[in-house]
């Protein structure tokens, strides 16, 4: 689980665009296991990013006319898996984040922890070896983004995931595995709790 950190404008979402094959670097090139993605056509690119990413970003994009277990089940749908067997794994999702409860519940009727949970679960939905992570807890208070962050936590250790996190929070940044900071277009390691908090005086 790897946390970037940096400036507003540094170009952390813009990394995890290039990563996540939903934009192409200008020069280098980026590989994921041994798929060159820079080099993946647009249809490729599409399933390559179905098949291996999960994504969850800052606002949770729900479709809000769907309940939280027909947006869950969307990528699958998306993929041609059956209406029944994308509900059911939906469902299995939704429990394993908590929220199988509100399976049929809209995201307007839903709290905005809630929501981002909702995101989570369909971002890996698709079983995902990686999931990029924008900003995950950035529209939650405090004691709310705390608990979506261990529940990614809990789901990345679970399911054998590697995580890369953009974030401000440099408490969260500090529980990952590792913690880079993106400035000049460079990536350097913020190596000690120190180092990090001398990191947020600047943010």
């Amino acid at each position: 689980m790897v946390a970037i950190v940096g400036q507003s404008g540094a170009g952390k979402s813009t990394l995890l665009h290039i990563l996540g094959a939903l934009d192409t670097p200008s020069a280098g090139t980026v590989y994921c296991a041994s798929t060159n993605v820079a080099q993946l056509s647009p249809r490729q690119a599409a399933a390559f990013r179905n098949r291996e990413i999960g994504y969850v970003w800052q606002f949770h994009y729900l479709l809000p006319e769907f309940t939280a277990l027909e947006n869950v089940a969307m990528p699958l749908l998306a993929r041609g898996t059956t209406k029944r067997e994308a509900l059911t794994v939906a469902a299995n999702w939704l429990r394993e984040v908590g929220l199988d409860d509100r399976a049929d519940h809209r995201p307007g009727e839903l709290s905005g922890g809630e929501q981002q949970r909702v995101a989570l679960a369909r971002s890996l939905v698709c079983n995902p070896r990686l999931l990029l992570a924008d900003e995950p807890t950035g529209d939650l208070d405090e004691i709310t983004a705390s608990r979506v962050f261990e529940l990614i936590e809990r789901l990345h250790r679970s399911h054998g995931l590697t995580s890369i996190l953009v974030t401000h929070n440099l408490d969260l940044a500090a529980r990952c595995t590792r913690a880079l900071r993106l400035e000049g277009g460079k990536l350097a390691p913020l190596a000690t709790a120190t180092r990090v908090g001398t990191a947020a005086k600047s943010l």
